[in-house]
Order: C-alpha cells, then sequence, then structure tokens
C-alpha cells in the first residue's frame, strides 16, 4: 500500500478531495481551499511523484485511483466530492469511474487532453518532457515567480507553490518533479485517455460531472506562440463536446471559468465560489 500526502485544510460540512496538475503539488490548492473552508471539509492530495508524495511504478492511472482511495481511507473519508485541476481532473473522472460508491460528484477543471495523433501532440509532448525530472539552478524559484507574474498570480502564492513542486537540493539546485521516468509513463498515460475523445472518455461515469473549462488563453510566450494556437483549436473542440454531451446527459454540467489554465491559483475565489454551488446543488 501507498500511501500519498495530504493536507487537511479543515472546515465543516460536505467533504471535498482536491487534486493538483502535472509538475504541480496540493499548494497551488491553498488559495481556493481557503475559501472553500467556511462550507465543506477540505482535504488536498499529492499525486504519486509530485510534492511530497513517493513516486510509483509504473504510474497508471488505476494504480494512481487505488492509492488516492487507500490514502482516503487512511484519513477517514469514505465519501467525498473529488475536484481535480488539469492532469488532477483526469485523475478525479477515473476515481468517479472506478470509486462510483466513493464519489459523490467529480468536478474537472480543465482536465482535457489530446490523443498522440492529434495535429500537434508531439511537439507539446516535446516541451513537457524536455526538463522533466531535471536538475535546475539556484535561481530556478525567482523565475518561475516570474512567469506566473503574467498569469497575474501574486507572487507570495507564486513562490510557496514552486517550492512545494520541486525538490531543493543540498547545493542549492532545485530537482523538477515528478521524475523523467514517470513524467514519460505520465503522458503516455495522458495520450491514451484522450485518444478516446471527450464523449467516449466519459462514457460510464454516471455520478454528477461538472466540467470546467478555462475561458482565456494563455498569455503568449517567447518562442511559444504556436501553442497558444494550438490550445486554442483543441478548446474549441472539447467545447463542441461537452455542449452536446450536456444536452444528452442530465448528470452533466459544463461552464467555462474567465481565466486560462493555471485557474486554482489566478482566480481562486472564482474557482472556489463555482465549485461551492456546484455542491449545493447536489441531490442529497
Amino acid at each position: 500500500m501507498t500511501l500519498l500526502h495530504v493536507h487537511d485544510y479543515g472546515g465543516d460540512g460536505p467533504q471535498l478531495v482536491l487534486l493538483h496538475g502535472y509538475t504541480r503539488s496540493l499548494t497551488d490548492w491553498d488559495a481556493s481551499a481557503a475559501l472553500l473552508t467556511s462550507g465543506h471539509r477540505v482535504l488536498a492530495v499529492d499525486l504519486p511523484g509530485h510534492g511530497r508524495s513517493p513516486g510509483i511504478s509504473p504510474w497508471t492511472t488505476p494504480a494512481v485511483v487505488r492509492h488516492i482511495a487507500d490514502t482516503l481511507d487512511a484519513h477517514g473519508v469514505p465519501e467525498a466530492v473529488v475536484v481535480g485541476h488539469s492532469l488532477g481532473g483526469l485523475v478525479a473522472v477515473e476515481y468517479a469511474r472506478a470509486h462510483p460508491d466513493r464519489t459523490r460528484a467529480a468536478v474537472n477543471l480543465d482536465g482535457f487532453w489530446w490523443g498522440r495523433e492529434y495535429p500537434g501532440a508531439e511537439r507539446v509532448s516535446e516541451g513537457l518532457l524536455a526538463s522533466a525530472g531535471g536538475i535546475e539552478p539556484p535561481e530556478y524559484i525567482e523565475e518561475q515567480v516570474l512567469n506566473c507574474a503574467r498569469f497575474g498570480i501574486p507572487a507570495d502564492r507564486a513562490e510557496a507553490a514552486a517550492r512545494a513542486a520541486a525538490r531543493p537540493l543540498p547545493d542549492g539546485t532545485w530537482q523538477t518533479l515528478p521524475e523523467r521516468a514517470e513524467a514519460l509513463e505520465i503522458v503516455d498515460e495522458l495520450h491514451r485517455l484522450g485518444a478516446l475523445g471527450v464523449t467516449a472518455w466519459l462514457d460510464g461515469v454516471d455520478c454528477p460531472l461538472l466540467l470546467v473549462q478555462a475561458g482565456r488563453r494563455l498569455p503568449p510566450a517567447p518562442g511559444m506562440e504556436w501553442f497558444g494556437e494550438f490550445r486554442a483549436r483543441f478548446a474549441r473542440g472539447v467545447f463542441d463536446e461537452l455542449a452536446a454531451l450536456s444536452r444528452t446527459r442530465s448528470t452533466v454540467s459544463v461552464d467555462r471559468i474567465d481565466a486560462t489554465h493555471p485557474m486554482i491559483m489566478e482566480t481562486p475565489e472564482t474557482v472556489a465560489t463555482l465549485v461551492a454551488g456546484f455542491v449545493r446543488g447536489l441531490p442529497d
């Protein structure tokens, strides 16, 4: 049994379990979680190989889901609304599929992916893996804070999240997480799930689902202008699928947030309001 690192934010009310994105950690949820504790019991989890959780091999979605279930058992959480961002959103849906008896509902915040054959997908994969598990210089954290400033993320929030998502080394450098072997397996899993298409992927998940897209494009980065076009094209296709799905499945709700992809750090108030409203509307 592999138990994952968790942070219990406390609070009273319906149980929420929060999952973060690829290369990130549960600290990304700090601002949103602080707002959600006013009406919920909130627990956040570091995914395997991320933050302070141990790595696993192979890194597969079924294995991750199993470790999350074991971890929640250890913390006395028999049932929850599982809320995930990006990679965590994909895992939240897969958790709901594997444990319908333990999942009151699931929320996927911009956790949609493409198959390996999607035009441009390999180029994105190369970018994701270029620095996976690498050793970064001592100024790495400052660089991450500057990058987050492009999204309007406050420096203190960005610094705490950057430090939690990497491993400090004795010589002052930083080990990025997950390590490369796990990163390769994670990207393979993303492509495997993405290849199904949103509609087919969600087939068989019967609990209430809230599926949320980012409503704004990422700010352009030098040399990465193509990526904005790639994401915008993919997002349009996902939007069309979600709209059709919500018309035919009463358990599926869709929404957009006026934010870019790192929405849980960029607009934590909006995220918390959306999640709390969804949970209030769930059947008893």
